[in-house]
């Protein structure tokens, strides 16, 4: 028997079931939901929905939040709440996530090619010589297998775990490379990926077992040129610092370090679905760690979260009318949703105005305008929740995961400064980067806890250091020399190694910044 997929273009499916698997990732498998973004199995993002034409299994809490008692009476379900077993659904149109690609300068002829491989998301840029041509970003394609780095690695525990998700990436990086071929009449002389070490052991189809469990090691170290495909140059991959702590972080300091005159001491914070951490002390001296912080703040897996897009709520300001949503430009291409910098800027709102106090519980206002903005909460499927315009909500569940990612973050950042002996207030700069370093309000940070009061004077919004310092190791010989010295230079700090790792983790899961 097979599981028979009714498509929202009329169009019929049938697929395998594959045992042990969730009937949400045999439907990845197929490429139905390519460029979706996925949360893959937790019940958060409601994509995967799908209706039983008939004999709709049970539904769980999750999907009854999610999907709503109408809904689920309907057969609608989350696919990755159930096993990949014969049945018949429809699926509604893919909510895709949409790749963004600019033109910054006209240019043609060859080019070398700039990747940051994230967990969640793909930067890349083509270049010139020197001189940037085109750059986009979309979603890494793996996203279906695992939306972060432990159940990546799981999915890559199996050989053919591992060739799938190989596929997924090289497979796109070469479309990737073949679109600029076109678009400039020449062909990729060159290619480097900075990424953190799982998606790199992935990239490389490298049996990721030192990675997956405790005691974490790097077989691979990086420093060296590997062969992708067929299609591309052989691509030089930035050294691997030290478990979980990749190329990308290499090519951060980089893109701050080399050819300028930092002042130390200064960290570097890469906020992505791994958040990765460097205290450089001098010249000569760094120290590192990495934490779980999850998808969220890059859209995945909250309940309304979206990948940055036309029309997704990028911010809020708090005016005497109520709340007024800042949006991505360009009329809306999915369903309403909030960026991460969407649900920080409301999270801070909150607790500035009383909304929400600093154990992330709702209240009922400090102000008249605050209470108005109070009187907006509800409970929806048995959760707290503040109602918002065009069907949006944030229940209590959402701010929960922001707290964890605000406990990660803040403990990353005071236990490499408590290793150093050093306060926040010696710090002579705070480089934010990855997925919210651009786009974030450092105000937001320091209101929900992320940095430390006072600290916004001499936080930087870096952007993407990681592919900005690619760049510059795959056009100069003197970035690409600079980076092959880092790992001499670098301690790494095991944070989960540290029997009172748990207890500091829920000491911080406060929007109050914890030394």
């Amino acid at each position: 028997m097979s599981i028979h997929i009714h498509t929202a273009d009329g169009g019929r499916v049938a697929l395998e079931p594959r045992p042990g698997e969730t009937l949400a990732r045999t439907i990845f498998l197929s490429r139905l939901w390519h460029g979706v973004p996925l949360c893959s199995g937790l019940g958060k993002c409601g994509l995967c929905r799908v209706r039983f034409v008939s004999e709709a299994p049970a539904w769980g809490r999750d999907e009854l939040r999610k999907l709503g008692q109408d809904g689920v009476d309907q057969g609608w379900r989350l696919a990755c709440l159930h096993p990949s077993e014969p049945c018949e659904v429809e699926l509604p149109a893919p909510a895709r996530s949409q790749r963004a690609v600019r033109t910054l300068s006209p240019a043609s002829g060859d080019f070398t090619l700039a990747v940051d491989l994230g967990t969640t998301s793909v930067h890349w840029t083509a270049l010139s010589g020197s001189t940037p041509v085109a750059t986009g970003q979309e979603l890494n394609p793996q996203t279906g297998m695992g939306s972060e780095v432990m159940s990546r690695l799981a999915a890559a525990s199996t050989a053919e775990g591992r060739f799938v998700l190989r596929a997924l990436i090289t497979d796109r990086l070469t479309e990737i490379a073949s679109m600029a071929a076109r678009n400039m009449g020449g062909r990729c002389t060159a290619l480097a990926v900075s990424g953190n070490p799982a998606m790199t052991y992935i990239l490389l189809g490298r049996k990721p077992d030192d990675l997956a469990s405790a005691p974490y090691t790097l077989s691979y170290t990086g420093g060296d040129e590997k062969k992708l495909g067929a299609g591309l140059p052989p691509a030089y991959i930035p050294p691997l610092l030290a478990p979980f702590v990749g190329a990308d972080i290499s090519a951060g300091l980089v893109a701050i370090e080399y050819g300028d005159a930092p002042q130390y001491p200064f960290l570097l914070a890469d906020l992505g679905t791994n958040g990765e951490f460097v205290l450089a002390l001098s010249p000569q001296e760094r120290l590192c760690a990495s934490v779980p912080m999850g998808p969220a703040l890059e859209g995945v897996g909250l309940s309304f979260g979206r990948t940055a897009g036309p029309g997704a709520v990028t911010g809020y300001t708090l005016t005497p009318a109520g709340l007024n949503a800042t949006r991505y430009p360009g009329p809306p291409d999915g369903p309403p949703g909030m960026t991460g910098t969407g649900y920080l800027s409301l999270v801070a709102i909150l607790l500035r105005h009383g909304v929400l106090d600093d154990a992330g519980r709702f209240g009922p206002g400090a102000t008249p305008l605050a209470a108005r903005l109070a009187a907006r909460l509800t409970t929806i499927a048995g959760e707290p929740a503040l109602a918002l315009d065009d069907g949006l909500s944030l229940p209590a569940s959402d701010i929960e995961e922001i707290l964890k990612v605000k406990a990660a973050f803040n403990l990353a950042m005071s236990a490499l400064l408590g290793a150093a002996g050093l306060t926040p207030s010696r710090l002579a700069a705070i480089h934010i980067a990855g997925a919210l370093g651009e786009h974030v309000s450092l105000d937001d940070l320091e209101t929900l806890g992320f940095l430390p009061p006072g600290a916004k004077a001499r936080a930087v919004k870096a952007g993407n250091t990681s592919l900005r310092g690619t760049e510059l190791i795959l056009t100069d010989p003197g970035a690409r020399a600079f980076a092959q010295t880092l790992p001499d230079t670098i301690t790494g700090l095991d944070l989960t190694a540290d029997e009172s790792f748990g207890d500091r983790y829920m000491q911080r899961m406060r929007f109050t910044y914890v030394d």
